[in-house]
C-alpha cells in the first residue's frame, strides 16, 4: 500500500515536471483563493469576540455568542430572512430560465456577425456598475414625475407612487437582475450546448424531428447537468443578499424595507449606527454556514434524482 502511494506521488511529480507551464497557469487562481478565501478564515474568531482595534484580534475579549444576539433577537429578523430567501430564489429561478432561453435562441442563429453583435449587447449589462443602474432606475421610478408614470398616462392608466409601493419591488428587482445577469449566464449554457455532438442532431433530423422536438428531446436533457451545477453554485449564496444591487437601487428608503431589506443591508445600517464588527462577523458566519447546509442538501437531493448533475 505504501509503495503504491509513493508511486502515485512520483507519477504526479513527473507530470508536473513535464508540464510546468500548464501548472503555472493555475498559480494565479490558487493565490487568489488563498489570499481572499482561505487566509481570511482566521478572522472568523472576531464573531466570538468583543473586537477592539487597539487590542487586535487575538487580544480582544471573548464574548461567546453575544454577537449573534443582536441579529437573532431583532424584531425584523424573520422579515429580513424571508426577504433574503425570497429575493434570491426569484433571482435564481428567473435568471436561469431566461439564460437558458437566450442560449437556445443564440444556438439557432446562423449569421455569425449578427450572433456576435447580439451576444455583445446582451452581455453588456453584466459589466455595468450598480451605481449606474441605480441612477437609471431612479430616473424611471423616482422623482416627482417618474418616466414610467409618463408612459402609463399615454396608455390612459393610473400613475403609481413607485417609491412607496413596497409590494411591487420584488418583481422590479427580479426584472433588473434578469436583465443584468441572464446574458452572462447564457454564455455558459451556450458553451455547453455547442459541446453536444452534432451526430445527435443529424440523427434526429433524419428521423423527421422538428426544431422544437430537438430542443425538448436532445438539447434540454443534455443541458440539465450544467443547469444543476450552476444552480447549486447559486444556492450556496442564497443567504447573501446582493448588497451592491439592493443598496444602490433602494438606498435608505425605509418605505421599501418590508420587501427589500436583506441581511446585508440590515448589517450595513447596523454597522453605521453601532460600529460593531463582531456582530457583522457573526452574521457573515451565519450566512456561510447556512449556505453550506443549503448546498449539501441541494446536492444530496440532486444525487438522488441524477448523479451526473451533482457537484459531489
Amino acid at each position: 500500500m505504501q509503495y503504491q502511494l509513493n508511486a502515485n506521488k512520483g507519477s504526479k511529480l513527473k507530470h508536473i515536471i513535464r508540464n510546468p507551464f500548464l501548472y503555472a497557469m493555475a498559480v494565479p487562481g490558487l493565490l487568489f483563493f488563498l489570499v481572499f478565501s482561505y487566509f481570511p478564515i482566521y478572522g472568523i474568531i472576531i464573531a466570538f469576540k468583543d473586537y477592539n482595534f487597539a487590542k487586535g484580534i487575538t487580544g480582544s475579549d471573548w464574548v461567546g455568542f453575544r454577537n449573534f444576539d443582536y441579529f437573532f433577537t431583532s424584531d425584523d429578523f424573520w422579515i429580513i430572512l424571508r426577504n433574503t430567501l425570497v429575493l434570491n430564489m426569484l433571482f435564481i429561478v428567473f435568471t436561469t430560465v431566461a439564460a437558458v432561453m437566450i442560449a437556445l435562441m443564440f444556438n439557432e442563429i446562423r449569421n455569425k456577425y449578427f450572433k456576435r453583435i447580439s451576444q455583445s449587447l446582451i452581455f453588456l449589462p453584466y459589466f455595468m456598475s450598480w451605481i449606474v443602474v441605480g441612477m437609471i432606475v431612479q430616473s424611471l421610478f423616482g422623482g416627482e414625475e417618474p418616466m414610467i408614470n409618463t408612459w402609463l398616462q399615454y396608455l390612459s392608466l393610473e400613475p403609481v407612487n413607485w417609491m412607496f409601493e413596497s409590494k411591487l419591488w420584488p418583481y422590479i428587482l427580479t426584472v433588473i437582475r434578469v436583465w443584468q445577469g441572464a446574458g452572462y449566464l447564457s454564455i455558459i449554457f451556450l458553451a455547453a450546448i455547442t459541446g453536444i455532438s452534432e451526430d445527435l442532431y443529424e440523427a434526429a433530423r433524419i428521423d423527421g424531428a422538428s426544431k422544437l422536438q430537438i430542443v425538448l428531446r436532445i438539447t434540454l436533457p443534455l443541458l440539465v447537468p450544467t443547469i444543476m451545477i450552476m444552480t447549486l453554485l447559486a444556492v450556496g449564496k442564497i443567504f447573501n443578499g446582493d448588497f451592491a444591487m439592493i443598496y444602490a437601487i433602494i438606498g435608505d428608503n425605509s418605505s421599501l424595507y418590508p420587501t427589500t431589506d436583506v441581511i446585508d443591508t440590515f448589517v450595513f445600517r447596523s454597522m453605521r449606527q453601532l460600529h460593531d464588527f463582531g456582530m457583522s462577523s457573526a452574521v457573515g458566519l451565519f450566512q456561510s454556514i447556512m449556505g453550506l447546509i443549503f448546498v449539501i442538501t441541494a446536492n444530496w437531493i440532486t444525487r438522488r434524482v441524477s448523479k451526473e448533475s451533482a457537484l459531489f
